[in-house]
């Protein structure tokens, strides 16, 4: 007994149904990269906004001197800082929304560690719509 195989209309048939889906599914995983960037830049700038304190301290210091880093500069640092927590908490509790476009950092630079002179190089390349 001779069993008919698939005809070719039903082939081309399952094949046009199917590559949308297939289109659909690397849609998603791209904007999925995108999420799991963002929860990780999210988390990273939660556990590190404090280092925005001793970081703007030593930068107005060796600035405009000692005492302006132990007053102005510690005031820095705790603003930088709880912006950054914030930006972190933020990022964290909205990664599955593509918020800014594209999944874009909310602050620059996008880590605590990150020179500001080379990040607003690379912010450059961010541009919002």
């Amino acid at each position: 007994m001779r069993t008919k195989l698939l005809s070719p209309a039903v082939v081309v048939f399952l094949v046009m149904v199917s590559a949308p889906l297939n289109i659909a599914q690397a849609a998603q995983q791209v904007k999925a990269g995108g999420a799991a960037t963002k929860l990780g830049r999210g988390v990273v700038n939660v556990i590190t906004g404090w280092v925005e304190v001793p970081k703007r301290m030593y930068e107005t210091s060796t600035n405009q001197g000692t005492a302006a880093g132990l007053t102005w500069g510690l005031m820095r640092g705790l603003g930088y800082g709880f912006v950054r927590t914030a930006a972190g908490f933020y990022e964290v509790f909205t990664f599955p929304v593509p918020q800014p476009p594209d999944y874009m950092p909310v602050i620059q630079p996008e880590y605590v560690f990150v020179d500001e002179t080379t990040a607003a190089t690379a912010s450059s390349d961010y541009k919002y719509r």
